[in-house]
């Protein structure tokens, strides 16, 4: 706990670390890249697994949920962690600002991952199928200048039941470490604005541009009603992982992913890029929490 509290603290002089992650590789999307590449890619395939044997000890029969995860590409049914019995202790983030978090604390030999996709340029409906028929819990980071054109997707999004949420990525996607105290505020709290007209509640979570903050953004947040800055340790490609430490998923890891089209993703769609992302996991043996759970 302690390491995952020191991991925690050091966010707050991370912003080159995030730029890091948004770096090059196989990224497409030219409002993310920047830094340098520290991709690894996974290698190899994870074994199959056997059938789980009935009452008798005979195999038992393929439920619906089986057939769901054979529909999108894996040899396997994923793992989702339970709600946490308590909330992790976050870092202190010191009068009128919120913390900022890159890696969840968990306990000793809990290996468990996040899912957070940002931004919403591409609008999908395999992948809202895929998001119900798999049960994901998406934490969506939603910025208004690209996402507004069709919100009711994401409300959809949603909606699937399985715990998704939406999350404030500003108004216009700036490099908030441009921007002064008061257009940084406008960002944030016009974003917070809008959801919360649209979806009904004002989002807790908030997620900066390009992984770019300094003071002003921890204060503005705070202002506008949010209680914690995500950040990301693990950033999702077209086909590969790319790492801020090492070369594989840590307990506790926010995976950032990216609503994102064929156009981005040089003819993959949204839906072969999230099954490639939850064969990874399967294969590195981690299972999936509800970030909004956590925080």
């Amino acid at each position: 706990m302690r390491n995952a509290r020191r991991s925690l603290a050091g966010t707050l002089t991370a912003g080159a670390l995030a730029l890091a992650l948004a770096g090059c590789g196989e990224s497409v999307d030219p409002i993310e890249r920047l830094g340098r590449q520290t991709s690894q890619e996974v290698q190899g395939a994870g074994p199959s697994a056997s059938p789980k044997p009935g009452p008798s000890g005979s195999p038992s029969a393929p439920s619906a949920a089986d057939e769901a995860y054979k529909k999108w590409g894996l040899t396997r049914p994923l793992e989702f962690a339970p709600r946490p019995a308590a909330r992790p202790n976050l870092p202190h983030a010191g009068p009128g600002k919120v913390p900022v978090v890159d890696r969840i604390p968990l306990p000793a030999g809990e290996k468990t991952v996040f899912l957070t996709f940002d931004d919403g340029a591409e609008k999908d409906p395999e992948f809202l199928r895929m998001a119900a028929d798999l049960k994901l819990p998406i934490s969506m980071f939603l910025t208004d200048s690209v996402a507004s054109s069709d919100y009711g997707h994401f409300q959809k999004l949603r909606d699937t039941g399985a715990g998704s949420v939406v999350n404030n990525h500003t108004l216009t996607h700036p490099n908030l470490r441009t921007l002064p105290y008061a257009a940084q505020k406008k960002e944030l709290c016009g974003q917070q604005d809008r959801l919360q007209q649209r979806f009904g509640e004002r989002p807790r979570l908030f997620r900066p541009p390009y992984g770019n903050y300094n003071d002003d953004t921890l204060r503005a947040a705070s202002e506008c009603g949010v209680s914690a800055l995500v950040l990301w340790k693990v950033s999702m490609q077209i086909n590969n992982f790319q790492y801020a430490e090492g070369g594989a998923l840590r307990p506790g890891d926010i995976i950032l992913a990216h609503f994102r089209g064929p156009s981005e993703l040089k003819g993959t769609t949204e839906t072969e890029m999230t099954t490639r992302m939850l064969r990874h996991i399967q294969e590195q043996g981690f299972r999936i929490g509800r970030l909004e759970d956590y925080l």
